[in-house]
């Protein structure tokens, strides 16, 4: 019931699963590849005789007691700044410029972000590590490797296969897939932190990139995760990430510390949440700035993740601040005095992990 309750609701949704998991009496079937038997995962008779998991991360109700001001201690962070940002920038699309103002490129933002929070993490007794700590990527693959899987890749979804199209293909399974996958490789078998932050800004369509637009929506959500579709489940890595994720009881950690941190920045940042319209993300409790969703972002690492979108880069709020750049102090935005929107940004993060970590 506990296996079924926590699939139906949170992983794959809606009878997602139906067509690679069925269940007998005392175990789930599990589809495998075509050409191979199902694995049967058995379920204990009760709870003494169940074979608990061995996994890498402690919860915080197994993080040792701490010492007054230390209220991170024992705990190890890995955080993931998102993209790649410096001359990366432009091919992942995370880039724009309006008129001569400093472009907004998002990979530089998030490590900006990641930089001011590992002091601050530290001082309170956490042991911090960054998945990388310079624009770029961690993996040493390049897009010119992945031209073949791009020819395989445009043929599977019917796309034109052009000079052009196979070059763009070849930049996105570079750095949405071989780069990601990377980082969860170091995630998991390297770092083996308790918990992984991954840091994001979100944005607006902007329009022709050429004469992008400024938008009035500034908002904020947060995503644990979820929302596997039937079509996804359908190819065998996906299933054993889930799987993994599901075993590993992830969500039980992740979802309270979500709505922890949601709240505290919520209240820092003054932001209303982020309403889905349509797609594959589910709510999963009634905080209305928690989604649940499946990202290559998050499904791959083997522990608790929370990722994080706060702000819209091209709104007309943020875009300001953000041509700020970072600062000391307060200055004027609209009205109200703000602290410069990278340290706002650390050190909600830093409040919110503070707020959760205390009550161990």
């Amino acid at each position: 019931d506990d296996f079924m309750a926590v699939l139906d609701k949170i992983y794959a949704p809606g009878g997602a699963w139906t067509d690679t998991i069925s269940f007998t009496k005392d175990s789930a079937v599990i589809a495998t590849s075509p050409d191979k038997p199902p694995y049967v995962l058995r379920f204990a008779a009760d709870a003494a005789s169940a074979r608990v998991p061995q996994v890498s991360w402690r919860s915080r109700r197994a993080l040792p007691a701490f010492e007054p001001g230390k209220p991170l201690a024992g705990l190890k962070i890995a955080i993931d700044p998102g993209h790649l940002g410096g001359n990366w920038a432009r091919m992942e699309e995370r880039w724009f410029q309006i008129g001569n103002t400093t472009p907004v490129t998002e990979g530089d933002m998030t490590l900006k972000v990641a930089k001011l929070l590992v002091p601050r993490l530290t001082a309170l007794g956490a042991e911090v590590f960054l998945t990388r700590s310079k624009p770029g990527p961690v993996t040493s693959a390049r897009p010119s490797q992945f031209r073949s899987a791009a020819v395989e890749s445009l043929q599977q979804k019917n796309d034109p296969v052009t000079k052009e199209s196979v070059s763009k293909e070849s930049e996105r399974l570079f750095y949405r897939a071989s780069e990601i996958r990377r980082r969860g490789r170091l995630v998991n078998e390297s770092i083996k932190p308790d918990l992984v932050l991954c840091l994001h800004f979100n944005a607006e369509d902007w329009g022709n990139e050429r004469e992008p637009r400024l938008v009035n929506d500034n908002h904020l959500h947060f995503l644990v995760t979820g929302a596997w579709t039937k079509d996804e489940l359908s190819y065998e890595d996906q299933r054993l990430d889930m799987l993994i994720k599901l075993l590993n009881r992830t969500y039980s950690e992740e979802l309270p510390l979500a709505n922890t941190l949601s709240g505290v920045m919520a209240k820092a940042t003054g932001l209303p949440p982020y309403v889905y319209r349509g797609g594959s993300v589910i709510r999963v409790s009634d905080n209305p700035y928690v989604w649940g969703r499946n990202l290559l972002a998050n499904r791959l690492f083997h522990c608790p993740v929370v990722y994080f979108e706060p702000y819209v880069m091209n709104s007309r709020s943020a875009f300001a601040r953000i041509q700020a750049g970072d600062y000391d102090g307060l200055k004027t935005f609209g009205g109200s005095e703000r602290k410069s929107i990278y340290r706002e940004y650390a050190d909600a993060v830093t409040a919110g992990l503070v707020k959760y970590y205390s009550q161990r």
